[in-house]
């Protein structure tokens, strides 16, 4: 019967403990039993590297793993009671999460209950067992920071889509928190872990292009989130590098040294073709969909504002030859003065959006000059949800603002000597500028150009239904 050489006893010890294997008689045995296997194997006329190779995919990858796991499972009480709790509430949790989301789309009662349950177990019961399990497993401690790391991005992901569902507050600063921890962190540890692979040193171009597209594409998709610029560029080129470069690589090099296809290959593929490539696709709609959302209602407002302008003009035409039209008049020259403040604050805005930081657009082309007045053309802007602008002449304390605040007191000062007592208090409410306008720390600057554009057509109604109230009540003075 053929002996195997102390050199090849060597090479199969070292195999082995790279597997990771932490018990120490198990791994003794693990090694006689491979080495007696591939002795039998050499005595069909096969050399060791032969030998050896048909043993392994005998064996497949995670053999040596499953035999350590389920050697643990049976001796260690502690490993066993961990393990089933990390098989218990993974599945539980996923159950919720996934019923949560049918009856989230559903409109049904008791979704978002469900969530915060599934989120809850998901976050703080799964994944610390499922830490201690891997640590039990593995007691590597090159890999713990890769572990820890795993643990929090996986705990701020699942606790920041929760909270960003639910639209709770601080849900984009903890998905924040996820993203920047995983693309510093987390995909910085695992591709030092496989790049430190001795055994696959001619994959690791292809770990270094994925690494990189998994930093692009999971920055573009909280850039998309936040509303923040270079969203679509970063996902684009983030998948360009992960399916078009990195899994193409990896696939013609695992094809060449595997006869088979092996269970990670196939869980590679499903995983590109129902995460990423879906995610992006519907990252990269986002931005119209949810301007879309918005498009209906700006649109109603101009329509009613078209309509209250030109039903005060006609009103006031009506009574020309009427001894209140003066009166009527000077309303109607007050009311325009305010409106093109207000006009002038949205043209800034959209200069400011249009513009490059710190140089605003002369002119632009997403306002039109009407019969009515000034029309903003929503469909046009190109950065819609710029929370720069509003920043700049919306916020608490902005000269812009200030401007505004001294125009409607004063025309609230002068309805004050044309109006009853009695509709005045009602009109100072339609007025309130404070209304519709963002409050609070003037630092937070979360209106974006899109609500703000909005806020300031609705004040403009308001002001006109205002006058269209007073316009009346003066024509049945006569």
């Amino acid at each position: 019967m053929p002996e195997l050489s102390l050199h090849h006893i060597d090479q199969i010890s070292r195999d082995i403990s790279m597997q990771e294997i932490t018990f120490s008689h198990l791994l003794e045995d693990l090694i006689d039993h491979v080495c007696c296997d591939v002795e039998d194997e050499m005595q069909s006329g096969l050399n060791f590297s032969e030998a050896y190779q048909r043993v392994k995919q005998k064996m497949g990858s995670r053999r040596l793993k499953e035999i350590q796991e389920e050697t643990l499972y049976a001796v260690d009480t502690k490993y066993r009671y961990m393990k089933n709790i990390m098989k218990i509430s993974g599945v539980a949790g996923t159950i919720l999460f996934g019923f949560a989301a049918m009856f989230k789309i559903q409109h049904w009662p008791g979704a978002g209950v469900m969530m915060t349950l599934g989120a809850l177990i998901l976050a703080f019961i799964f994944l610390p067992s499922a830490l201690n399990v891997l640590w039990k497993e593995t007691h590597n401690r090159k890999r713990l920071f890769l572990f820890i790391s795993a643990f929090f991005a996986g705990m701020l992901l699942i606790i920041g889509t929760l909270f960003k569902i639910q639209h709770w507050p601080m849900a984009g600063a903890i998905l924040t928190l996820a993203s920047v921890s995983g693309i510093l962190f987390f995909i910085p540890a695992l591709a030092l872990s496989r790049l430190s692979d001795q055994k696959n040193k001619d994959k690791r171009p292809a770990y270094i292009l994925g690494a990189i597209g998994i930093v692009l594409f999971v920055a573009g998709m909280l850039f998309k989130m936040q509303h923040w610029p270079l969203a679509t560029l970063f996902i684009v080129f983030g998948i360009i590098l992960l399916v078009f470069l990195a899994f193409p690589l990896f696939a013609w090099l695992t094809w060449k040294e595997e006869s088979h296809i092996s269970s990670m290959f196939i869980f590679l593929v499903i995983g590109l073709l129902l995460i990423v490539v879906p995610g992006a696709m519907i990252t990269l709609n986002l931005q119209h969909s949810f301007q879309a959302f918005y498009y209906p209602n700006n649109d109603q407002q101009n329509a009613l504002y078209d309509y209250l302008f030109r039903n005060n003009s006609s009103l006031i035409s009506r009574y020309k030859d009427s001894s209140n039209y003066h009166e009527m008049e000077q309303l109607h020259s007050r009311t325009n003065g305010v409106l093109t403040i207000i006009s002038n604050i949205e043209e800034k805005m959209v200069q400011e959006s249009e513009g490059e930081p710190g140089k605003p657009a002369v002119s632009t082309g997403q306002i039109s000059q009407t019969k009515t007045g000034q029309e903003i053309l929503y469909r046009e802007l190109s950065r819609p949800f710029d929370q720069g602008p509003a920043k700049a002449f919306l916020i608490p304390g902005c000269s812009t603002r200030k401007e505004l605040y001294a125009s409607m007191a004063e025309y609230v000062n002068y309805l004050t000597s044309i109006t009853p007592a009695e509709d005045l208090l009602r009109y100072k409410k339609m007025l309130d500028a404070e209304i519709f306008l963002p409050s609070g720390n003037p630092e937070k600057g979360d209106m974006s150009l899109m609500s703000g554009l909005h806020s300031l057509r609705i004040m403009k109604n308001g002001l006109l239904t205002v006058e269209a109230s007073v316009l009346n009540t003066i024509a049945s003075h006569r």
